[in-house]
């Protein structure tokens, strides 16, 4: 049948059908990784749901858009080391090999902490309280054991865990009541021997804050005087909306820098929901009483929390992009919102969208503003 249409109707269909067709093809979202690798590494955290294959879009969704990786939980003492003698590495070997073949950077996340940690750590066989001979020596053989069997793979280790409390004073763990406050030398002493080559880093929440901040200054000076290896510390990130003050995230970047530490944002997400008065922090052991008022978005967040939240990450992102220099590694404490701890801490059962993707792998506005600040 012959075609009825002149040859200028035929050429602005066929404009129109490559218009068309240009408009729905969605320009492919970069990798995080990718935007920012002239600045510092992006990583994220990793659970058994997703190194054993149950969401199937998990890996593939990673490697695309990180280049670092730490063990959510599979590394912490509780997971690997359970029960006297026996070490279970299954879960975490699997995310080190997944990490390795795809050319990650592996962060060992936690070799000594107050919490997670099982009672019989801290106990001899008839449940008294260790001697500080007998923990020392517990606490050297789990160093050893872990990070022996990482040696050469994991990169970079979590030696010590929030080891300061808020008013910058030693948090009165097992740890500082058993051994003494010398605990914190002995631990980065034992992984050094262990591994070398590892960069070992000294880990904390709301330690950009200035009292805490304050606390720890003097004790990784102490740890430099002494020789004692240190390469970075870990500021977690657990922020908000409307807190920390960026100033005080900048100056505090600066401190640390300033001692010859490369700094890390280790566990960052940006909580939108309201906190009970009683919690801040990221104490994993507090917990408060539902409330439908503190679960204000069950069924999606409202497009103006949203855009408060792009704004938000921006902002955040634009302080860390100016210290880029210092700033080795921005690791998000969950893959997406749906894997953020920040939906049952400090509250079971609540929706929360602190992340840059949303349950479906989608991203959100923040990750756009994100991604603008790399361009700055």
């Amino acid at each position: 049948m012959k075609n009825s249409f002149s040859p200028v109707v035929r050429y602005f269909l066929s404009i129109l059908f490559l218009t068309f067709s240009l408009l729905s093809c969605k320009k492919k979202d970069p990798g995080l990784k990718d935007v920012f690798s002239d600045a510092f590494l992006i990583g994220t955290c990793m659970n058994v749901t997703q190194i054993n294959g149950t969401d199937l879009k998990a890996k593939p969704f990673i490697a695309a858009n990180f280049n670092s990786v730490t063990a959510e939980n599979a590394m912490k003492w509780e997971r690997i080391h359970p029960v006297p003698g026996k070490y279970d590495f299954a879960v975490a070997d699997s995310i080190v090999k997944f990490a390795l073949a795809n050319k990650m950077f592996v962060v060992g996340h936690v070799l000594v902490w107050h919490s997670q940690t099982p009672d019989w750590v801290f106990q001899d066989s008839l449940g008294n309280p260790l001697t500080r001979d007998a923990l020392i020596s517990r606490m050297k053989e789990h160093i050893f054991t872990v990070v022996g069997h990482f040696r050469g793979r994991v990169k970079g280790w979590d030696v010590l865990n929030e080891a300061v409390d808020e008013d910058g004073s030693l948090r009165k763990s097992k740890w500082l009541e058993i051994i003494g406050k010398d605990y914190i030398q002995l631990a980065f002493e034992f992984a050094n021997a262990a591994d070398p080559w590892a960069e070992l880093y000294y880990n904390d929440y709301n330690n950009e804050l200035p009292a805490k901040r304050e606390g720890i200054l003097p004790i990784i000076k102490d740890l430099k005087q002494k020789g004692v290896k240190i390469d970075g510390v870990g500021i977690q990130g657990h922020w908000h909306l409307d807190s920390p003050k960026l100033n005080v995230i900048d100056e505090s970047i600066s401190k640390y820098a300033s001692l010859g530490l490369k700094v890390m944002i280790t566990e960052m997400e940006v909580n939108v929901l309201p906190t009970p008065p009683e919690v801040y922090g990221a104490d994993v052991s507090q917990q408060a009483r539902y409330l439908e008022t503190l679960n204000p978005y069950p069924a999606g967040l409202p497009d103006s929390v949203s855009n408060q939240l792009a704004q938000r990450y921006a902002d955040l992102f634009g302080v860390l992009m100016k210290h880029k220099d210092a700033v080795t590694r921005v690791t998000f404490w969950g893959v997406h919102d749906g894997y953020s701890w920040k939906n049952d801490w400090p509250i079971k059962g609540r929706t929360n969208y602190p992340l840059l993707f949303d349950r479906n792998y989608k991203p959100k506005k923040a990750f756009y503003s994100v991604i603008k600040t790399a361009k700055n």
